[in-house]
């Protein structure tokens, strides 16, 4: 679990008292774990998969897009709370997406999935559906372009999650200037100044920024 921010006491209770990944994520966990090793990390926690279920039921979305599917979890998330609609995944590895391609079947939600693979940047900007749902994990520097791709196609009242907004907490030490921690906070100060939308920013894991379109 990634609580960074929380004393491991309440990281404890806060996982106990959260709805639990089911065998065939915990399966995924374990394989990515032993195939990705130290990129293992890139995937996200339970609770944030809970989470991803939970908001994509209640949004009830048509079309929902990820950027940065790695093997799968997130993605797996989302189809699952998907009522009739869509999820178009945005990666660049053919690799690690074929670990996720493979638990989607079993999951039973591939019919509800379109893989892209390609950078994000070219291929969102080939896309002509208007966007209700997106999730936003993959390299740092480029969330930017990625946000003003969506935010372009976002219906208003859509919702644009971008994960690691936080960065175990670096991004309120103005000395921390480690290369991802500053392009994350100058993408924060980004999105707290655009007109076009409101932005909430959760202490989930390793932070997850909530913004909807106006």
């Amino acid at each position: 679990m990634k609580a960074d921010l929380l004393s491991p006491a309440v990281a404890r209770y806060v996982y106990e008292h959260s709805t639990k990944p089911d065998p065939l994520l915990e399966r995924l966990t374990r394989e990515t774990l032993e195939i990705a090793g130290d990129s293992a990390g890139m995937q996200i926690s339970p609770d944030q998969g809970t989470f991803l279920t939970m908001i994509t039921q209640i949004m009830a979305p048509q079309v929902a897009v990820e950027v940065g599917t790695f093997t799968g979890y997130s993605s797996i998330c989302i189809a699952r709370g998907l009522r009739g609609g869509r999820l178009h995944c945005f990666d660049v590895s053919d690799e690690w997406t074929s670990i996720a391609r493979r638990y989607w079947a079993e999951a039973g939600v591939a019919d509800r999935v379109t893989l892209t693979l390609g950078p994000a940047l070219d291929t969102l900007a080939g896309f002509g559906e208007t966007v209700d749902l997106a999730f936003v994990d993959a390299d740092k520097g480029n969330y930017p372009g990625y946000y003003e791709l969506l935010i372009e196609r976002m219906r208003p009242g859509g919702l644009l999650i971008a994960d690691n907004t936080l960065r175990r907490g670096h991004v309120a030490d103005p000395a921390h200037d480690e290369p991802t921690t500053v392009e994350i906070r100058q993408f924060n100060d980004l999105v707290i100044e655009d007109p076009r939308v409101s932005v909430l920013m959760l202490p989930v894991a390793d932070g997850m920024t909530l913004i909807t379109k106006h």
